[in-house]
């Protein structure tokens, strides 16, 4: 068999996250003789999804290897320390490390179809959006967020007046989608309202009261309070959230992916870099590299594996996680906290069916606002994705809540602690426990709306920034992706080439 330092590389891709293993499906076509490693034994990278064994072996890692994983801190609590996994199967659960929702809207969902993917995973629905909010006289202590007209017709907690201030905000986002080419005066006043936070430009441009600023704060998943969130970062989120609604059914307007998430899609890519003969190696990343001379067209970049491997090739790319630090001090990166936790209950009453024809949810969202869990209302929010056992990822009769919150280290845990208790205490049985939780912090990059990110490009080493850390799918990696896809082809294709592929095999759908 010949050896991997035989062959002169084209590119050679370093770890599996969602934005190389896009790259890999944009090369699938290309022709080059493209590597892909890893130095983990599973595909995914920050996205891996993740057995209950291997997530016990991956605390291990992240706590032993530090600065080699955009994690750190990572403990499993278990209620019973002394029964290991509390008599749970391992392989019974696929736990998504960096859980996302990705809209309709998103340009991850035309980029799918497009390279004709998309018919290897499979779109749940996420449904309602919740909101903890404590008050006497209700049954129970979560609110539905209203997200269309008749939702807010037949909302019976928020007053009157709110839903008339709520119904001519709804209007204008709409007006303001459909009438993109303002008059330039008109703009302007816009851009210097967007400049003040949620709260304030709710209350002066629409006299929207303060019962509302906390839903409609979590339309946007913002990670910030209301007072701390810009309206320019906002708005044009929860414009996303409304207008995604519809789109590919009735009653929802975001989806997940069945069977582990962004692991999936990482897969898929691969998948297809493989079929188009791409060479993949588990279990070897990248341990060091020499660019040589950077002055000449053919300069080639030398590479040595972890597996001991010595290779050249023409372009290398990954994020700082998979590739040897810079000479320079590595920057600052943002840091929230997560947990993983299994509870006993399917919690079925987060997934009501929200429109006549529409599918039963298999994702829900539960936001606890700083106020709910007794805490000063200049803190972030809680956010809660539950997932039903529909998802592939528990068994019947559970169901897994991925929390966030973005204060790291043991504050934040203790708060992501707490919203659980509440949840459970509001939406389940009263046998209902937690079952098994991973907690760890997670490094990245939190989503600014003023700014896009860029790749690091080093003579032939591309890098891309740190992972988005934002609660749903950041549209931003499709432009870092083919960013690096034209660095890699050298002019070779045009920019409508760009994973627009036809099917490899006839198909007979009607999709």
């Amino acid at each position: 068999m010949e050896s991997l330092s035989d062959t002169q590389w084209d590119v050679t891709i370093s770890g599996t996250g969602i934005a190389q293993s896009l790259l890999a499906l944009a090369l699938s076509r290309s022709g080059k003789k493209v590597l892909h490693v890893d130095k983990s034994p599973y595909y995914g990278g920050p996205e891996a999804a993740l057995s209950l064994q291997e997530a016990e072996e991956w605390v291990t890692k992240v706590n032993q290897e530090t600065s080699q994983y955009p994690f750190e801190d990572a403990t499993i609590f278990l209620p019973s320390p002394s029964e290991p996994n509390s008599g749970l199967s391992s392989r019974a659960y696929t736990l998504s490390l960096s859980p996302q929702l990705i809209y309709s809207r998103s340009e991850l969902l035309p980029t799918l179809v497009s390279s004709k993917v998309y018919r290897q995973l499979e779109f749940q629905a996420v449904g309602s959006w919740w909101i903890h909010k404590p008050t006497t006289g209700r049954d129970k202590d979560l609110y539905r967020v209203p997200s269309s007209r008749e939702d807010v017709f037949a909302d019976d907690f928020i007053s009157m007046k709110s839903k008339r201030t709520l119904m001519r905000f709804l209007r204008n986002l709409s007006q303001s989608q459909a009438n993109q080419e303002s008059a330039e005066e008109e703009k302007s006043a816009l851009e210097e309202a967007l400049t003040k936070s949620l709260s304030e430009y709710l209350t002066t441009k629409f006299q929207v009261t303060p019962e509302l600023y906390d839903p409609l704060l979590s339309l946007s998943l913002s990670q910030s309070s209301p007072q701390r969130t810009v309206a320019s970062y906002a708005v044009p989120r929860i414009q996303r959230h409304l207008t995604s609604i519809g789109l590919f059914g009735p009653g929802f307007g975001s989806v997940l992916v069945k069977w582990g998430g962004g692991s999936e899609i990482s897969q898929v890519g691969c998948r297809a870099l493989a079929v188009g003969g791409g060479v993949y190696v588990l279990n070897s990343g990248v341990e060091s590299l020499n660019q040589g001379e950077q002055d000449t067209k053919n300069s080639r970049v030398q590479l040595r594996l972890i597996s001991g491997e010595t290779i050249t090739t023409k372009y290398v790319v990954g994020s700082d996680w998979d590739l040897p630090v810079l000479s320079q001090s590595p920057c600052d990166h943002d840091r929230v906290s997560r947990s993983i936790t299994i509870v006993s209950s399917s919690l079925d009453d987060l997934f009501p069916v929200t429109a006549e024809g529409g599918p039963i949810p298999a994702g829900a969202v539960v936001v606890f606002p700083a106020l709910s869990l007794g805490l000063a209302d200049e803190l972030p929010p809680v956010y809660i994705f539950v997932h039903s056992s529909e998802t592939a990822e528990c068994p019947s009769g559970e169901s897994v809540l991925y929390g966030s919150v973005s204060i790291p280290g043991q504050q934040g845990q203790s708060l992501i602690e707490g919203a659980i208790g509440k949840l459970l205490q509001s939406s389940a049985g009263p046998d209902a426990r937690v079952l098994w939780s991973l907690r760890y912090t997670q490094l990245g990059r939190a989503v600014d709306g003023d700014t896009r990110p860029a790749n690091v490009v080093s003579g032939n080493v591309i890098r891309f920034p740190p992972p988005s850390l934002d609660l749903s799918f950041d549209d931003s990696i499709i432009d870092l992706v083919k960013d690096a896809w034209n660095v890699v082809m050298d002019n070779e294709a045009s920019p409508e080439e760009f994973m627009s592929f036809t099917d490899r095999e006839s198909y007979d759908d009607e999709e």
